[in-house]
């Protein structure tokens, strides 16, 4: 029974968010509603003491770089970079081959250090343009953009600075560059084999003579794109390059600079305890947010004028972007804790734990959760909290490196993320104006190929010895 309490909350978060609920509003019904069948008696406590303990902890955090992110992408956005990347991008690759194009420009902005959910924004009025010029479905473009920015370049290539990258150096000790190899292998894996998938739909429905769609039923129709003098693509591409370079270098300095704790004594009245914060927790944090402020500063001095034209209004969206996005995350957090703190999660705990091998058990637990959260990094932030240890003892008894436990754990969390409730998801399919019916069955997929290529990489460390 407590199991089927269990379940029965995540179902109603699903189904919630299916219907285009809040996940905001519904994680703590869902959450406090399986609490109210358990013990009544703990719902105020529990709502108070765990769900907006973990949900505060998770913003405190993480939102700087939530906030960082939307802003780096929205000043991207505003200069006309990203225009400019992505019309160089269609140029190189070609308009015909659309489905790769929007990949590509996904990936690179991904990588570069905008948000997933800014480059849904910032992507969907050109695939849009690209997928009617090619008459493929437009059906396709969720599926082909969470391939692009849900994937390989938010939890698998080394040196991404994107959260779900982020949160296991706090964990491990590691930085963002961990596994390379690995996480190289497991990127290129993603790319070919979700690639080949997208296409195989897309000449399915050119064999039965489906084309873009009735453009009396579509809706959240972009207008169609039209040349413009764009930037020149090297300037364009400069500010992601400075992340990503500046992030490598920060990983590497503040270790350095401060040693293994930084302290102060606040200046207060009275006999304050000194406040002290243990480096290794947050250099990989403090890396990506120095690295996105530099970023924002290279744009600015790159393109000035378009950028303060529309500052002020453009901030603000990029603000009210991320306070959704994070408050979306850290409630799924806070439901995902309260669920791990519940006796139907010690059945669905003790059958992770029955998993012998260390680096299997970690994939399966860390997946299984963020399908459970609905969040990535909601889900491996509470395995990581509730079970690290006993990966690390258990990968130091195996003899395996915690960059190897680091990405595998990254790559797991974007694994079965992408139900229907996860906040991407739903941002996505209403950026495209799209239904969880028309087209989240492509988004599937390329969860299940995500999900397959954790198993994919964990084999070819154990037959390799690669990291």
């Amino acid at each position: 029974m407590a199991f089927l309490i269990v379940l029965a909350a995540l179902c109603f978060l699903m189904l919630m968010a299916y219907r285009g609920h809040s996940v905001i509003l519904f994680a703590p019904v869902a959450a406090l509603g399986a609490v109210l069948l358990t013990d009544p008696a703990l719902v105020a406590p529990m709502f108070t003491g765990l769900f907006m303990d973990k949900m505060v902890g998770f913003l405190k955090l993480y939102f700087p770089v939530f906030l960082l992110g939307a802003l780096f992408g929205k000043v991207i956005e505003t200069s006309g970079f990203s225009k400019a990347i992505v019309a160089s991008t269609i140029k190189v690759v070609g308009a015909q081959r659309a489905i790769l194009s929007i990949v590509l420009v996904c990936a690179l902005l991904t990588y570069g250090g905008v948000s997933l959910f800014v480059v849904v924004f910032a992507v969907y009025p050109f695939a849009a343009e690209l997928f009617r010029q090619g008459n493929i479905p437009k059906r396709l473009i969720p599926g082909t953009i969470a391939l692009g920015a849900f994937t390989f370049t938010m939890d698998a290539l080394p040196g991404t600075p994107q959260i779900q990258n982020i949160i296991p150096t706090t964990f491990f000790g590691t930085n963002t560059w961990a596994a390379p190899w690995l996480g190289t292998l497991g990127g290129v894996f993603i790319l070919v084999v979700g690639l080949a998938y997208l296409n195989w739909r897309r000449r399915i429905a050119a064999r039965n003579g489906e084309g873009y769609g009735d453009p009396a039923t579509l809706i959240n129709e972009p207008e169609p794109f039209t040349a413009a003098k764009l930037a020149n693509p090297v300037i364009a591409i400069l500010p992601l390059l400075v992340v990503g370079i500046v992030n490598k270098l920060l990983t590497l300095w503040i270790p350095q600079h401060y040693g293994d704790s930084a302290s102060f004594i606040p200046a207060v009245i009275g006999n304050p305890a000194p406040v002290v914060q243990e480096i290794s927790k947050v250099t990989a944090i403090w890396a990506v947010e120095g690295a996105l402020l530099l970023g924002i500063l290279c744009v600015l001095l790159f393109a000035w004028r378009p950028v303060k034209a529309s500052f002020a209004e453009g901030s603000k969206s990029a603000i009210s972007g991320a306070l959704l996005a994070g408050m979306n995350t850290a409630s799924e957090y806070g439901f995902g804790a309260v669920i791990a703190a519940l006796p139907g999660f010690l059945v669905v705990a003790h059958a992770l734990g029955s998993i012998p091998n260390p680096l299997v058990n970690e994939a399966v637990t860390v997946s299984a959760l963020a399908g459970i959260t609905g969040s990535a990094s909601g889900g491996m932030s509470i395995a990581l909290a509730a079970m690290a240890d006993t990966f690390i003892a258990n990968a130091n008894a195996a003899g395996i490196p915690m960059e190897v436990l680091h990405r595998v754990a990254a790559m797991a969390s974007g694994g079965m993320d992408t139900l229907p409730h996860n906040g991407a998801v739903i941002t996505l399919l209403a950026v495209t104006g799209l239904s969880h019916r028309q087209a989240y069955k492509d988004i599937f997929a390329v969860t299940i190929i995500k999900t397959l290529a954790v198993f994919v990489v964990i084999g070819i460390y154990y037959a390799t010895g690669w990291v």
